[in-house]
């Protein structure tokens, strides 16, 4: 029996396109560079945050992180960044009476930002928050206790199979493959993905129904 729906962050409920443009901004070079360059990068299994040092080699990401912020250009996030189907799919997961957690891979900025919009949803929280980053098992871990249940209870929702479905899988946790976002879609119709997966989705909002 399902009882919490936990779902990732970056292109699961938000969209990435402004964090990566405003990297491309901030050193100078054209959006399209960054994107392609993540893509590349996440193609070869590599941190995503290589595709920044690629373009300035030896890149000091937290130094700079920090040089953006006292700028005043620092993350942002609003309702423009969310993908549709968020707050409609957020809010029947609720009504369902199923637990709502969201935690993935953020700063503790991101966090910040995602609870002022006022998402429905128990609890939001980020790695930066946690400090512990997923794929390590802690964090999923971290997830079932908060979950208040079994690990099997608990659907771990996400776009990247390294980071989402693999980890989650073998900490005990059920889980769905989202295909959207780059990495959502590079990796849906993967055999070993959807051998981990115990769904493949198109939109959160087909979480209410899944069995």
């Amino acid at each position: 029996m399902i009882t919490t729906i936990a779902l990732d962050i970056g292109e699961t409920l938000v969209r990435d396109d402004r964090y990566w443009g405003s990297w491309a901004d901030w050193l100078g070079v054209p959006r399209h560079t960054v994107s392609a360059l993540v893509g590349a990068v996440v193609a070869q299994g590599r941190d995503n945050a290589d595709a920044l040092r690629l373009i300035k080699p030896g890149l000091d990401i937290q130094a700079a992180y920090q040089a953006r912020e006292a700028a005043g250009r620092g993350e942002h996030l609003d309702e423009s960044d969310l993908y549709p189907d968020v707050r409609p799919a957020l809010a029947a997961l609720q009504q369902a009476g199923l637990r709502v957690i969201i935690a993935g891979n953020q700063t503790v900025r991101a966090g910040e930002l995602l609870r002022g919009l006022d998402l429905p949803a128990d609890i939001i929280a980020t790695s930066g928050e946690w400090g512990i980053a997923k794929p390590d098992p802690a964090f999923f871990a971290r997830i079932v206790d908060l979950a208040a249940g079994p690990a099997e209870t608990v659907v771990y929702v996400g776009d990247h199979p390294a980071n989402d479905t693999y980890p989650a899988r073998a900490a005990g946790l059920r889980t769905a493959h989202l295909r959207r976002g780059p990495w959502g879609h590079l990796w849906a119709d993967d055999p070993d993905v959807q051998a981990a997966a115990d769904w493949v989705i198109d939109s959160l909002t087909e979480l209410p129904n899944l069995r």
